[in-house]
């Protein structure tokens, strides 16, 4: 038996009609509703605030760097604290712009010139991010100069003076192409050396900018004598009327000034060392002249003092002619010569001698420091004179006849190497004041110390380092000497 077979539901020409107006009912209401977002989309919404909403209009487009992410959903208004009114733009952004720094900002800029406007964001750098229904604060929007704010800069006399101005120029330049087109044909060849010029011109090193700020600031400083001025231009024509009387004598005057022009050309350049010379000179002289003036109260008493002196002069020089004469017959002496060669190579032989010693004294004060103190230890005294203490200290057990410890080369016997202290099983039993002692026996010594060659006192200076061998060099010092009153340079 054969069975029927079932008929396609595609096979339905009303069902197919009718998914079709279904799929283009939708397709065509969420193109009509594109601008104002998807269903179903999730977004970033975050408000802005604006001192107006300057021509925004709800779904108007948000874009950052020039790509489209999301519209304005609504605007609504706000009064801050202080009684200002303001917009809120309620923004609708996409996921992927998530999240915006706080320090972004906001510009509502237009579109076209028909008025159409868009919110333009640019993204901060802050690490603090807007969370969802944070607001950007008014402080970070901006908004454009618009045109008819522009043209509301002029009152309605000016507009109505540009009016005219432009309607007789219209005129003016009406029917004049031809008178026109040569006139530019005329003006090339100075636009090509008008060029040069203005690049000049424009140069930094001419300070153009600086040129009318300078004019007025003049025309400002010379306000206050303006009267002056009219009387000075009333006086030169007095001048120059007598003037213009003289003419060949004049002509005669400019004549010969070219040639003395090219003379000081040719020769102020030669004097220009002789001027600089002069001038350093006199430069110098100031603190001389302010140091005369100051001693000039001084030197008109011992000038007064001076003219007596002066006079009494002529009896001076007649008896020094046989000192001269001495001198004349000292130095013509043949032995005088040899004396002073050997002086002065006597002199040159002790110099790095001299210069070696003199800053033990001149910087570390050793030779003043040496009598003082020599001076101060033979400072007690009896009956018969002064004296020098000293006393021995002894060690039970450790100790030479002399009272020096007596330890491997110490030097309270024969010593082998320099004393480079006990070893430890030594001062195994001995008394705190004992062990002191015994662990000060390292031999500290300096052969070639620096007396101040260097600016270092080192000599006397050195501190002793307890447990320590030192041989040379001390690494470290303490206060230097006491300085001498007055240090030569």
């Amino acid at each position: 038996m054969n069975r029927r077979p079932s008929p396609s539901p595609f096979g339905n020409r009303i069902l197919i009609g009718s998914i079709t107006v279904l799929v283009l009912t939708v397709a065509v209401f969420l193109a009509y509703n594109a601008n104002s977002g998807l269903p179903f989309v999730p977004t970033y919404d975050i408000n802005a605030q604006a001192p107006d909403a300057a021509g925004l209009l709800a779904s108007d487009g948000v874009l950052i760097g020039g790509n489209r992410v999301g519209y304005v959903s609504s605007i609504s208004n706000e009064v801050l604290p202080e009684g200002v009114a303001i917009a809120v733009l309620h923004l609708k952004l996409t996921k992927s712009v998530q999240p915006l720094p706080v320090d972004s900002t906001d510009l509502i800029r237009p579109v076209s010139p028909l008025g159409e406007k868009y919110l333009q964001i640019t993204r901060g750098h802050s690490t603090q991010t807007l969370a969802a229904g944070a607001t950007i604060p008014l402080s970070h929007t901006s908004l454009p100069v618009e045109l008819d704010d522009f043209f509301k800069i002029f009152n309605q006399k000016t507009r109505d003076a540009s009016q005219i101005n432009l309607l007789e120029f219209g005129n003016g330049f009406a029917a004049r192409g031809p008178d026109l087109n040569q006139a530019l044909a005329t003006v090339k060849p100075l636009i090509y050396v008008l060029l040069p010029v203005t690049s000049n011109l424009l140069n930094a090193q001419t300070r153009w900018a600086q040129l009318f700020p300078s004019l007025e600031q003049a025309a400002h400083e010379v306000v206050g004598v303006a009267d002056q001025q009219a009387q000075l231009f009333t006086a030169l024509d007095q001048t120059f009327t007598p003037l213009s009387q003289a003419t060949p004598a004049l002509q005669a005057s400019i004549t010969g000034g070219p040639p003395a022009l090219r003379t000081a050309t040719r020769e102020l350049p030669a004097q220009a060392q002789f001027t600089n010379d002069t001038t350093e000179l006199f430069r110098r002289f100031r603190p001389t002249f302010r140091n005369l003036a100051a001693a000039s109260a001084q030197l008109a008493p011992a000038e007064a003092a001076g003219i007596p002196a002066l006079r009494r002069a002529p009896q001076l020089n007649s008896r020094l002619v046989t000192t001269l004469g001495s001198i004349e017959s000292f130095a013509q002496n043949p032995a005088t010569l040899p004396g002073l060669v050997l002086l002065t190579e006597t002199a040159q032989l002790i110099k790095p001698t001299v210069a070696y010693i003199k800053p033990a004294q001149t910087t570390c004060n050793y030779l003043a420091l040496f009598f003082r103190n020599l001076a101060s230890s033979l400072s007690e005294s009896d009956q018969v004179g002064t004296m020098l203490d000293a006393e021995p200290l002894s060690l039970p057990g450790l100790a030479s006849s002399s009272g020096t410890p007596l330890l491997p080369n110490s030097e309270a016997g024969p010593a082998s190497a320099p004393a480079n202290g006990p070893p430890e099983s030594t001062l195994q039993g001995l008394s705190p004041l004992q062990q002191n002692l015994v662990q000060d026996s390292f031999l500290h010594s300096d052969p070639y110390p620096t007396t101040g060659q260097n600016g270092v006192c080192m000599a006397g200076n050195e501190r002793y380092l307890t447990g320590r061998q030192v041989i040379g060099t001390a690494p470290v010092l303490q206060n230097g000497t006491e300085q001498t009153k007055r240090v030569l340079p």
